[in-house]
């Protein structure tokens, strides 16, 4: 009888990094036994799968899950994890084995590609608490709430998220494919009017906005680094905003998206709180963890150290946090058998 509370429970995401997920299955679950880790795998079937599985895990006992995906697989998890009642969330340690195409998340914790790298982080054990966020918003009229591990995109970001998510449905696979999203959509996109709320202080009032993102991490848009001063357990998002560019110079500062420059930009304005509201005139669209939703308005709030999750050594070194699984485990146990925290 294996005891669920120190086994992992597996969510591959077969068709994930274009299909790397189930090419490469093999390879990870080789690894896996090589290093003695016990776990029990199941694909996803359908977009949310992992959502309902991440929850199923969790009632039938799993207080370790592995997400062989990429950060829209995460976000699934992350959102099962919020959506059950059998213990807080902060009981379930989660580690990423990365095959995905942007694979954001795993960049600002310093969690290696290689598979081997991967897993032995994973065995080292070492964990940090970060913050997560909830998200308000409209779709089709429907209020609905989702959590993110990560980075929301609006106005231009997640224009180009929805450009490059329809590239790929329709077959199209290639590791440039944000970045030729992104230029496919600097020729059609129009800025839009938006007023923003800071911890209830208006921060702008129908301004005219080309971009933004709201971060819990520093990183997104494969690579792009667009919260570069971004701590994930300080209780606060970064807000960067971009107000109206022409297109000379977003092609003049692109790179500056991604070196960790961004606040050089004359037109970048930042803000940091623990809850933000949007409206934009006309609507605008917003994508979290590389994942496209509704539209606005949005309301964000911080959820303070709400994911326990697998990190890299370094990381956790430099965080001065880490809560080695062992320990983590057994305040875990003890938790879940008594009430949710």
């Amino acid at each position: 009888m294996f005891d669920l509370e120190t086994r992992w429970f597996v969510i591959v995401n077969p068709v994930a990094g274009s299909g790397r997920g189930l090419k490469d299955w093999p390879i990870i679950s080789k690894l896996l036994r090589d290093h003695a880790i016990g776990y029990d795998a199941v694909f996803t079937e359908k977009k949310y799968h992992a959502t309902e599985l991440a929850v199923e895990a969790v009632n039938k006992g799993y207080r370790r899950i592995v997400v062989v995906g990429g950060d829209g697989t995460l976000h699934e998890t992350v959102n099962g994890l919020f959506i059950q009642r059998q213990c807080a969330t902060t009981d379930v340690l989660l580690a990423v084995i990365a095959v995905g195409t942007g694979n954001d998340w795993i960049r600002m914790y310093g969690i290696p590609r290689k598979y081997t790298e991967a897993i032995s982080a994973i065995v080292a054990g070492h964990s940090f608490l970060q913050d997560a966020g909830r998200i308000s918003y409209y779709e089709s009229f429907v209020h609905q709430v989702r959590y993110m591990a990560n980075v929301a995109g609006l106005g231009f970001d997640a224009s180009v998220n929805r450009t490059y998510n329809r590239l790929k449905e329709r077959g199209f696979y290639n590791k440039w494919l944000y970045i030729v999203g992104t230029f496919l959509m600097v020729f059609r996109f129009r800025s839009k009017r938006f007023t923003v709320r800071v911890d209830d202080k208006e921060v702008l009032r129908d301004a005219p906005v080309f971009s933004g993102a709201i971060g819990i991490g520093q990183y997104n848009g494969g690579g792009m680094q667009q919260m570069p001063h971004a701590v994930a357990d300080d209780g606060l998002f970064d807000m960067t905003m971009i107000r109206r560019l022409n297109n000379l110079k977003v092609f003049l500062h692109f790179r500056s998206l991604y070196n960790g420059t961004i606040y050089h930009i004359p037109q970048v304005m930042f803000f940091r709180g623990a809850k933000i509201t949007v409206e934009s005139v006309p609507e605008s669209p917003v994508e979290v963890d590389g994942e496209a939703l509704g539209y606005s308005p949005f309301e964000f709030s911080v959820v303070p150290k709400a994911l326990r999750v697998i990190v890299g050594e370094r990381f956790a070194e430099r965080s001065g946090q880490d809560g080695k699984a062992e320990e983590a485990d057994r305040l875990a146990i003890s938790s879940c058998n008594g009430t949710k925290k």
